[in-house]
């Protein structure tokens, strides 16, 4: 079996379903080390890294899907899977566990009918678990996008909540 046919992704003799990536490898043709920049523009394209555009990825920069997964699974700022249009970090640092943050946690948990780590089905929410946000004097703490939420009770996620949905 050919090298070529080993990275091929499944779009042979049709369309190119990747267009815009295309443009962006154009850009980093021959250039060294240019992986993680070509998978930070194509996760801010797509939202996510699909299995179907690793493979592109790696078809069109002639290196094995392998090395493209370590790469992705190492940074957590990669992701495989779609993310929600709202991105949900609750803090689990000292000050927020001691605070009640494993509560905040559960009731989004239950609000939102997924666990830390997953996105709703409506691609709405994912709930995302951090070790610290910075706003101690404010435990427990939550971030939602870019807006901070502190001195959570259980009782008032779903509140929070709809102001998103």
């Amino acid at each position: 079996m050919d090298q070529s046919k080993q990275h091929c992704c499944s779009c042979s003799g049709s369309p190119n379903p990747f267009p815009k990536i295309d443009e962006i490898l154009a850009q980093y043709q021959g250039v060294e080390g240019a992986l993680i920049p070509v998978l930070q523009q194509a996760q801010n394209i797509y939202g996510y890294l699909s299995k179907e555009l690793i493979k592109h990825i790696a078809n069109k920069l002639a290196i094995p899907v392998s090395h493209i997964y370590g790469v992705v699974t190492f940074y957590s700022q990669f992701h495989l899977n779609p993310r929600g249009k709202h991105i949900i970090r609750v803090c689990q640092g000292t000050a927020c566990h001691v605070r009640g943050g494993k509560m905040i946690l559960k009731a989004l948990e239950d609000n939102l009918h997924i666990e830390a780590g997953q996105t709703t089905r409506d691609l709405k929410f994912t709930l995302e678990t951090v070790a610290c946000i910075g706003a101690c004097g404010l435990a427990p703490v939550m971030m939602i996008d870019e807006d901070t939420h502190g001195r959570l009770t259980p009782e008032i996620i779903a509140e929070i909540l709809t102001r998103y949905a």
